[in-house]
């Protein structure tokens, strides 16, 4: 593993910490897409079978424990302890758009014709766009609240930081791994609008507010 991947790794699970606290401080799912949220924990699932039969390491099996049961935990918060406080009427981008075609795109690039090959490319491309709904709303209310930026700031660097570490790896070990490197190309370029807000707006203290 190197400082980038690592970076990474810890940016990723920094953004969950964030989401956590905010939902739990706050009292509220308010700003947070429920949709987002299961398309999260859909990745997760299907890409960390390999729990049950391939041991890499404690650090891989704790963090793929973590991301499972934390994405799972959200869902709970929001579909239940604090479901008064989501608002359904504004989380209405249509997931199965999302979810079809990146089951085709998984059908059509994978490195093994098996199921844990398949799920795993599915779950590559959907986490490149895992993140539309919670953009789509943002686009619809104009605003969010600062905590939820900071949160989305975190996932956002998570996945730019595994660019320059998949740039380290090309050097280093001569491996390249297209379907990652183009799915984290694309989730990473939907970020782009957002974190120019975020520089520009809430790290100089002001409201998250998108240009009307």
């Amino acid at each position: 593993m190197n400082i980038f991947r690592l970076l990474g790794d810890l940016s990723h699970l920094a953004s969950i910490l964030i989401l956590l606290q905010k939902i739990q401080s706050t009292r509220s799912c308010r700003g947070i897409s429920f949709k987002t949220q299961a398309l999260y924990a859909t990745v997760f699932i299907t890409r960390y079978l390999d729990l049950f039969y391939d041991w890499v390491s404690l650090y891989n099996f704790v963090m793929k424990i973590f991301f499972i049961a934390s994405s799972c935990y959200v869902l709970y918060l929001m579909k239940y302890k604090y479901r008064p406080t989501h608002d359904p009427s504004i989380d209405t981008f249509r997931v199965e758009y999302l979810l079809g075609p990146c089951a085709v795109l998984a059908l059509l690039f994978h490195y093994r014709f098996t199921l844990p090959e398949l799920l795993w490319s599915f779950s590559i491309f959907l986490e490149s766009v895992a993140i539309l709904p919670q953009l789509f709303m943002l686009q619809r209310t104009g605003e969010a609240e600062t905590i939820t930026t900071h949160y989305l700031a975190a996932l956002g660097a998570y996945r730019a930081l595994y660019i320059p570490n998949w740039i380290y790896r090309w050097f280093t070990e001569d491996m390249v791994d297209p379907i990652a490197v183009t799915a984290g190309i694309v989730q990473t370029a939907l970020y782009l609008d957002f974190f120019y807000v975020y520089f520009t707006k809430v790290l100089q203290g002001q409201k998250f507010e998108l240009p009307a």
